[in-house]
């Protein structure tokens, strides 16, 4: 990531709340219709007493039901220490979405360091720009000061109970020791032995841009005033941090026995609002034991929500992980992610970054079934004004914009198309947005949000597409996100998003019952816009511009993976795709852990499982220049959270994919991996798909339709097949060949898939066939 000279136009700030997405329901309608038969009875079958109690003549039989069974299973991915973490990638981490906290050793001294960190603490100074004026602001870290020397640690972060536990031991005796976050409180209990004793100190940090590790502030910068502590009545110990451009951070903390209760406030342009804020939350929790029981109901409740096992015990361990790292981040209607999530540290990127960075890092909610947590979606609704705001005077009329990086009110302006300024990032985030609404059928996320934002990023390329001698729309000089080399005209990222754009917006008028005036425009770009620039290497950047440098974003990509514009199911393509994957990654210099993620999930949608591993594998190879970091996070020239979490989306391509309105069932699951499964696994069309592979061959699909959405099932059986509706009936299902049934299937009923006899319908996790140590430094 870099940065690009910016401008800030600030407009009110007004809070909108994001719709709730989703809801239960049970699907299905099977088709080809042959008696459906039973392998087994009883607990273990598709049939038997269970099913009759329900007077259902099918059910999953599903092991991870029971507090115990999912305690069991994720305990086995847990992050475990031995050796005391001395930097920020190596220790556990802790977070609610708002607030966040890292564990590793205080740096040069025998202390343990707890940061305290808070997504919504930003400057608020747009005239110096997002790395420095809106930045995300520090706000300080706790220490854990022994007796004696730290000589061993044992401590496991639990992601079923998402709580650090375990010792501290020293010279001097032993520090129990427990720590969690919820509802924006940091608690922790520490008890000590022998000759140790509880010390906690808090360390406020100076608030001013971490990005001060790269560069100097901007001319005519001043730094926040310093902070003040003071002492409530009650004993609770505060840190007040005013800042230059309004508003202020609180934090406040007291002890109680064994146990620490922290919290931080943010407001703006308040500054006193901040200080009721942290004290409130601090009333919330009067205790650790009170404030544990809260948060492990919410998050038991978390995970049920889904399930997925396969026999790779290390990649298994780091895609739950990596669920847990988001749901520690995001939460909808919280700041969209900053490229360090809640965990702030020296960077040069203290930021939104709208090009690569905030796409890649929501993917994967999608899948696991958590909409919940979809904080982009809520930050472009609630923000409207300023996206209006960010593109240039002449255009606001009818426009919409944001520049490469911005706060979390997306206040950022855009530049414009002929200048060789990076315009299409706003349309791409969108497309996010429109996976958000495809995964849910939430029709006011269209009507409220897609719609009328994408509509004006639109109007914004519109505003600069002109004719060509060759009869064809052409776009002035765009750059394709951090290619050093800008093309005179057709940059192929922006050319992408806007047969996107144009595509979506007439299918969400027809969805929405929309009669626009644009329509026949919308029309006519698809009709007449420039064909993408290739060469015999594959896509290149832009006109004139060939792919020639290596580099590690997959933009001049976009039309191949994430929108699927160009894919594998057009057989004239093919060869296109193959060739312009393959020439990106011959270039090797400048790739980074993305690099393989982005390369697994486009060879995943060629089918191609052994290959997409393969470049998956990079990532976590140490070998490589970035590789993935031992508690799982990532770090470039600093922290930047989308890439692992990129990873577990590039499994998900692996395991399921539902673009172009067909369900894939183990679409490109590696040969190695010849058993999986998947529960609750959320796709396109609000379907909800379970699935069992045993001996490297499906057993079975079951869809639930949430919302009645045509299916289209790809679904890897062979044989004769069956599918039943859950109250016993056959489906209506027509063959559309290539492994593909279309079944009628209404809201809120179920289909049963197999081939042969009907086979166990178990859920449960699958046996390792590939151990592998811990994360964490066991």
């Amino acid at each position: 990531m870099t940065s690009q000279p910016e401008k800030r136009s600030p407009v009110p700030r007004r809070s909108v709340l994001g719709t709730a997405l989703g809801g239960a329901a049970v699907a299905a309608l099977p088709g080809t219709a042959r008696a459906a038969q039973s392998e087994g009875t009883g607990p273990s079958g598709g049939a038997g007493p269970a099913d009759e109690d329900t007077g259902r003549p099918w059910r999953l039989r599903d092991t991870m039901t029971s507090d115990s069974a999912w305690e069991r299973f994720l305990r086995d991915q847990d992050l475990l220490w031995t050796r005391l973490p001395t930097l920020w990638y190596e220790g556990p981490f802790l977070g609610d979405g708002l607030l966040g906290s890292m564990v590793y050793q205080e740096p040069g001294a025998n202390r343990i360091r707890f940061t305290v960190q808070h997504g919504r603490v930003q400057d608020h100074r747009p005239q110096f720009g997002s790395g420095w004026g809106t930045c995300r602001l520090p706000v300080g870290h706790l220490t854990l000061d022994p007796v004696g020397t730290i000589t061993a640690v044992d401590w496991r972060l639990s992601l079923w109970n998402a709580e650090l536990t375990g010792t501290v031991t020293t010279t001097a005796g032993t520090l129990t020791l427990s720590a969690l976050i919820h509802d924006e409180v940091f608690a922790a209990r520490v008890t000590a032995a022998g000759g140790e004793k509880v010390t906690w100190t808090f360390h406020p940090e100076e608030a001013i841009s971490p990005r001060k590790i790269q560069e100097a502030p901007p001319s005519g910068y001043t730094g926040n005033p310093p902070w003040t502590t003071r002492t409530t009545d009650d004993g609770t110990a505060q840190v007040l941090q005013p800042l230059s451009g309004g508003g202020r951070t609180a934090t406040s903390y007291r002890r109680s026995g064994d146990d620490l209760l922290l919290s931080v406030g943010h407001s703006f342009p308040s500054a006193t609002a901040a200080e009721a804020d942290s004290l409130r939350n601090l009333r919330r929790a009067p205790s650790y034991d009170v404030l544990r029981r809260r948060h492990t109901a919410w998050w038991h409740a978390f995970y049920r929500k889904s399930f997925v096992s396969f026999p790779d015990q290390r990649l298994q361990s780091f895609h739950w992980i990596q669920l847990y790292k988001v749901a520690s981040a995001s939460r909808a209607g919280g700041p969209v992610m900053a490229t360090s999530g809640p965990w702030l540290e020296p960077t040069p990127w203290p930021a939104v970054w709208w090009n690569l960075n905030v796409q890649l890092e929501y993917w994967l909610i999608q899948g696991f079934n958590h909409p919940e947590l979809d904080s982009l979606a809520t930050t472009l609704r609630q923000n409207q004004e300023q996206l209006v705001a960010n593109v240039p005077a002449a255009y606001r009329s009818d426009s919409s914009g944001i520049g490469r990086s911005s706060d979390m009110f997306a206040n950022r302006e855009v530049g414009q198309p002929g200048t060789g300024a990076e315009t299409g990032d706003l349309t791409w985030a969108l497309h996010n947005v429109w996976l958000s609404y495809r995964h849910s059928m939430d029709e006011s996320l269209l009507r409220d949000t897609i719609y009328p934002v994408l509509r004006r990023t639109i109007n914004y390329y519109l505003h600069f597409l002109t004719p060509g001698s060759d009869g064809k729309l052409h776009l002035p000089s765009t750059l394709s996100p951090e290619y050093p080399v800008v093309p005179p005209q057709d940059t192929n990222y922006d050319l992408a998003l806007i047969r996107w754009g144009c595509q979506t917006l007439l299918d969400s008028a027809q969805l929405l019952g929309i009669d626009d005036e644009l329509k026949p425009r919308w029309q006519e770009v698809l009709a007449r816009l420039t064909p993408y620039p290739v060469d015999d290497n594959g896509f290149m950047i832009g006109a004139d511009t060939p792919y020639t440098q290596s580099h590690r974003h997959y933009s001049h990509l976009l039309m191949v993976y994430p929108l699927y514009l160009v894919n594998w199911d057009q057989p004239e393509n093919r060869d296109l795709i193959t060739k312009s994957v393959v020439h990106w990654h011959a270039l090797t210099g400048a790739h980074r852990g993305y690099s393989y993620t982005g390369a697994a999930s486009i060879y995943a949608m060629t089918g191609d499982g052994d290959t997409a591993i393969g470049y998956l594998r990079k990532f976590f190879d140490p070998s490589t220049r970035y590789p993935c970091r031992a508690n799982t996070h990532y770090t470039e020239a600093g922290p930047v959270i989308e890439t692992p979490l990129s990873a577990s989306q590039s499994l998900h391509d692996m395991f399921c994919q539902s673009w172009g309105g067909v369900v894939r069932v183990f679409p490109a699951v590696p040969s190695a991996w010849k058993d999986l499964t998947l529960h609750n696994f959320r796709t396109q069309g609000a379907f909800l798909v379970s699935a069992v592979r045993k001996g490297g061959a499906t057993r079975f699909v079951r869809v639930r339709s949430l919302a009645g959405e045509p299916l289209k099932l790809r679904h890897g059986l062979s044989g004769t097949l069956t599918a039943v509706l859950d109250d016993g009936t056959p489906a209506h299902t027509r063959d559309l060949g290539d492994g593909t049934l279309a079944i009628d299937l209404p809201k809120g009923r179920e289909v049963l898939v197999y081939a042969g006899s009907r086979p166990d319908l178990v859920i449960a996790p699958v046996a390792v066939s590939e151990p592998g140590a811990a994360w964490g430094l066991p």
